[in-house]
């Protein structure tokens, strides 16, 4: 059933660094699950990290998206509307913040830092959003990652804890805005895992292994993991499922 559930099914995936990242990971299972997938990549030199996944996943659709330059979403999703003409759902996997801002303490985020980290990490879905509503006729699902630091303070998280809880934020109100189209907006919240984007959080490895000894079962998640997730959000199975933040984290985050 699973190498069937998503069979006709057509998603744009971005925020693909690697094949370690969580967005290949979801990449992965969704494609095993028989999805079609478009997937873009961020500057030329991440293309020979990213060009491999791409074809592992046989994307029919391959583009440069750098969300920060003006016209490339919007060539994205004209590439989409001319060879497929219909959308299903969004992957949104992208967070960044420049490393002063992100390794100093809060109240010391310059106020550039913040505007980069808010316009790259939140509103790009919304503008992706924006594109992405038109063509799903029919319904579909957009979901984007968060994490625990959106709801609770985690050491050495910083500024992205606040950027993160902006993004839940902006979930839950798009997701009661396009609820009436059938559209429906969740984030996943992984624990900690090692990625390059998760790396450059300052004293990360201290991060890992705190969050491996509190989960309730006592390991990591991996890519696989969420990515199984992000096959059920998009899936039929989550119909009526919307503004949800969904936790794949070994139970993480139910400890104080």
């Amino acid at each position: 059933m699973l190498e069937t559930l998503l069979k006709g099914k057509r998603g744009l995936i971005v925020g693909i660094a690697n094949e370690h990242s969580i967005a290949a990971g979801c990449g992965a299972a969704l494609r095993a699950a028989g999805a079609d997938l478009a997937v873009t990549y961020g500057h030329e030199k991440s293309l020979p990290y990213i060009e491999p996944v791409a074809t592992a996943l046989e994307a029919p659709i391959f583009l440069p998206l750098d969300v920060q330059v003006e016209g490339q979403m919007e060539a994205v999703f004209e590439e989409i509307t001319q060879k497929w003409g219909q959308l299903d759902f969004v992957l949104h996997s992208i967070a960044y913040c420049p490393k002063e801002d992100l390794h100093g303490p809060v109240s010391e985020c310059s106020k550039d830092g913040f505007a980069q980290a808010m316009d790259i990490s939140v509103h790009s879905l919304i503008r992706m959003t924006r594109l992405a509503a038109p063509l799903m006729t029919h319904g579909g699902s957009i979901v984007t990652m968060s994490y625990y630091g959106a709801e609770k303070v985690v050491d050495h998280y910083n500024i992205m804890g606040p950027v993160k809880s902006a993004l839940e934020g902006t979930v839950r109100y798009l997701a009661a805005e396009l609820g009436p189209k059938q559209i429906r907006v969740n984030a996943i919240s992984p624990g900690p895992l090692q990625t390059r984007a998760g790396s450059g959080i300052d004293h990360f490895d201290e991060l890992i292994e705190s969050a491996r000894l509190r989960a309730p079962e006592q390991s990591l998640v991996s890519i696989e993991d969420v990515g199984h997730m992000a096959v059920g959000l998009v899936s039929d199975l989550s119909r009526k499922v919307t503004g949800n933040i969904a936790f794949v984290d070994g139970g993480y985050h139910v400890r104080a």
